[in-house]
């Protein structure tokens, strides 16, 4: 885990916000908080944890991150309960339901709940509330997925173990069940780190040697994807947003850019399906963790791309369309979940229905520098005012404060 120090992030948001958190977290005293989420690598969720939690230890709250250990029968039972929480019609057996409590019940023993706080991270570690019999600790449920529309009866499932919880949040106010029964709901978007290797600044010569060594050619426009490769991120859709784009513009590349994280087990299954659809083009680009594609070099793809897409059909958030905004490209994305927090139609990029939509908007992008240039500008400053971990940070800090008042 990296050390942060909240005065490195002076410069970005000036010295009057530093003071105001950390008189923030001066006012929760000596708290301690635990986050227990399912994998240390790969994903969001990780992604936030790996740079939040020195942070708030630096600020003064006494924090610590747990990782669940579990086999891979495990994820492919959460997997469905994901899937199924964001529409997706799947069935959980009973002896599914056992094993996915027997697994947390393994876990009890090595994760320390000795804490004022405990932030479950997703549906993976949601079952570990029902097991423990104790009402020192409030228990918040950070939800990072949209649970508009699930699939009721793994909504059913779902809901009967947040009983037990104090609070849940979530990115947004549409993405919160109306049957939702924790007493206090949040909302707040998730954050990118302006200075962690994924984010910070790079030279041209740096980004020219990643792109080098992977034979990505930094003289034809780049369009890039960054996400797991599932259904719900739709890397199908970006393959043929590409050709369609090609079609116009015959020298353009396509990246495909994903980790391969521990805890999404079908992820292998939809890596071959992508190359089987992509052939033998060598324009398209697959670049995973697998071939030695970590922070550093997603930073530099994404900082040589000249749009990024982000085609996704559900959407928690999308923290690689804030990381490109960040950057000052442009994006092309469908309109789900978070996506529509970031993407500003003709401010910050554009939001489309359909492949061709997307196709004709990046057209238009690759031809037309001066407007890259502008969305791009725009797309920084909206992330620098909204997206950034201090902000994240500040909000988790108010969080705290609400869900401990009134402590009985």
């Amino acid at each position: 885990m990296p050390q942060r120090r909240i005065l490195e992030y002076r410069e970005i948001v000036g010295s009057q916000k530093i003071n105001e958190l950390l008189n923030l977290a001066e006012t929760l005293g000596n708290i301690k908080v635990a986050h227990v989420n399912s994998t240390a690598y790969g994903g969001g969720v990780a992604e936030i944890l790996y740079n939040l939690v020195p942070l708030m230890r630096d600020v003064g709250i006494d924090t610590e991150w747990f990782v669940l250990e579990a086999p891979n029968e495990f994820f492919k039972i959460t997997k469905k309960i994901h899937h199924g929480l964001q529409g997706m019609e799947v069935n959980i057996s009973e002896e599914e339901r056992k094993f996915y409590m027997n697994v947390l019940k393994e876990n009890l023993s090595k994760i320390d709940l000795a804490k004022d706080i405990i932030v479950i991270h997703d549906p993976q570690p949601l079952g570990l509330r029902t097991l423990v019999d104790q009402n020192f600790s409030k228990w918040i449920w950070r939800c990072h997925i949209d649970l508009s529309t699930p699939y009721k009866p793994i909504w059913d499932f779902v809901r009967e173990m947040l009983r037990k919880y104090n609070a849940s949040i979530f990115h947004m106010k549409e993405f919160v069940h109306p049957d939702t029964p924790t007493p206090k709901i949040f909302t707040m978007p998730p954050s990118i780190d302006p200075l962690s290797p994924k984010n910070c600044e790079l030279s041209e010569t740096e980004v020219l040697k990643v792109l080098e060594r992977f034979g990505v050619d930094s003289g034809k426009p780049i369009l890039t994807q960054v996400g797991r490769f599932d259904p719900w991120k739709d890397p199908f859709a970006a393959i043929n947003v590409y050709k369609k784009v090609r079609e116009k513009i015959g020298n353009v590349q396509l990246l495909l850019i994903t980790t391969m994280p521990t805890d999404d087990p079908d992820g292998l299954v939809y890596l071959e399906k992508i190359c089987r659809k992509i052939g033998e083009d060598p324009n398209v680009f697959i670049l995973t963790d697998y071939k030695g594609v970590g922070a550093l070099e997603v930073n530099a793809f994404q900082r040589a791309t000249t749009v990024a897409l982000q085609m996704s059909l559900r959407e928690g958030f999308g923290l690689s369309v804030a990381e490109a905004l960040w950057k000052k490209v442009p994006v092309v994305a469908r309109p789900a979940g978070g996506i529509k927090l970031q993407v500003i139609n003709g401010v910050t990029g554009y939001l489309v229905e359909s492949v061709n939509e997307a196709a004709e908007y990046i057209v238009h992008l690759i031809r037309n520098s001066k407007l890259r240039k502008k969305l791009g500008e725009n797309g920084h400053r909206h992330v620098k005012e909204n997206f950034i971990i201090t902000k994240h940070l500040e909000n988790y800090l108010e969080i705290f404060v609400e869900t401990l008042k009134n402590q009985s």
